[in-house]
């Protein structure tokens, strides 16, 4: 599991949410997993190319990597993210309640179309 330590979000031309995750080495490090989806110039692109794409700093080869499900259980303070080749769970117990309100709301914006699999968002 991740711990995040703060979530930023953009709600522009471009949606994003931006997990601030943890070091494995050196917590005091960050690595950033980001999820950006940017519906004003998505329909330039084929079906296969629509949706939240995501990169991880950890994981900078990942190119073509989509947003499939995300699941938020508040009450574990638990986010599961899985794409079309990974699956990460982030341990959100640190982050501020403002700041998971407008990732929730960021999610939702993404999620116009039911391009992925959403709950407790």
């Amino acid at each position: 599991m991740e711990r995040v330590t703060f979530i930023t979000t953009e709600a522009g031309d471009d949606l994003i949410v931006s997990f601030a995750v943890q070091g494995r080495e050196d917590p005091s490090a960050i690595e950033t997993l980001n999820l950006m989806r940017t519906p004003k110039y998505e329909f330039i692109f084929e079906e296969h190319e629509r949706g939240v794409r995501i990169s991880f700093d950890r994981h900078e080869d990942d190119k073509d990597d989509f947003l499939q499900k995300i699941d938020y259980t508040e009450a574990d303070a638990i986010i599961r993210i899985q794409t079309s080749s990974r699956k990460y769970r982030l341990d959100v117990r640190k982050v501020d309640t403002a700041e998971l309100k407008k990732m929730r709301k960021i999610l939702k914006k993404m999620n116009y179309d039911k391009k992925f699999q959403a709950s407790g968002v």
